[in-house]
């Protein structure tokens, strides 16, 4: 595979794909209309035994020419999602998502949303922490805004190192229990409510306050996986004080209520 100023030559032929756990198909300058010989075949083979399929970008070209995602949604570039639904219209194309995930079959929108993607997967194999782990070590932002907060993994909100927010930034993950008001985090900073905002808008590409809430979600997701809390008690140590507020505001982030998430956690725990 010519990759311009270098070439890629893979050590394995299609027979590997009987072996592996998870396929990525990763996106190619052209789509072809039809796959090469024998490609289709070895991803249907590896999908009815179980395996895990996943596409980044325009790779869901590939995944769609299979006929594995007929009848479910999935997402690719925004640019090429038109092309896709004209060459796929047995497929949903959702072109305002990062990733779609119908279980064994997942698809990503450009290269940045397909790390979102693994990082989702890592969080279903693995758990959150180790998912936030992989997430810092490849410096990279946990948290979109936008209407797709549901599809992503709803990891600690980003803290790039070397900022002048840092120092402050770690303080409100250690302390989000409190009850802190937008005052009394600028006067932690040492700056004004206005510099804070702009500082804030500038390094993190949100509000303080909305910093604030996605790290109490985060904390209150690691409770739920990690503990047998009840939700009262949750909403107090994560900083929302009333058990409605606290589930108001996590199902608007996650998409779902406190003990369903909990549920699903536990449920993909006993997954072998």
């Amino acid at each position: 595979m010519s990759a311009g100023a270098f070439t890629v030559r893979a050590p394995y032929g299609l027979e590997a794909l009987a072996e592996a756990d998870t396929i990525i198909l990763p996106g190619v300058a052209r789509p072809p209309r039809t796959l090469p010989p024998g490609v289709a075949e070895a991803l249907r083979a590896a999908a009815a035994n179980g395996t895990r399929i996943a596409s980044i970008c325009v790779g869901a070209f590939l995944l769609a020419a299979t006929g594995l995602l007929e009848g479910l949604r999935a997402t690719t570039h925004w640019v090429a999602a038109p092309d896709l639904a004209r060459r796929h219209p047995e497929v949903t194309v959702d072109p305002n998502v990062l990733y779609v995930d119908n279980g064994q079959f997942l698809t990503s929108a450009g290269a940045a949303a397909a790390l979102d993607m693994c990082l989702h997967m890592i969080r279903r194999d693995f758990g959150s922490a180790v998912a936030a782990h992989a997430a810092r070590m490849s410096v990279m932002p946990l948290e979109r805004e936008g209407g797709q907060a549901q599809f992503i993994v709803h990891d600690l909100p980003p803290a790039p190192a070397g900022t002048t927010l840092e120092p402050l930034l770690a303080w409100l993950e250690d302390h989000c229990d409190r009850d802190l008001t937008l005052a009394g985090i600028a006067a932690e900073a040492g700056m004004s409510a206005r510099t804070l905002n702009r500082r804030f808008r500038e390094q993190t590409g949100t509000t303080p306050l909305q910093w604030l809430h996605r790290a109490r979600v985060r904390r209150a997701q690691y409770l739920l996986e990690t503990t047998a809390y009840p939700v009262e008690r949750i909403a107090v140590q994560t900083g929302f004080g009333s058990p409605t507020a606290f589930r108001e505001r996590f199902r608007r982030v996650v998409g779902t209520s406190p003990q369903a998430y909990r549920r699903a956690f536990r449920a993909g725990e006993g997954v072998s």
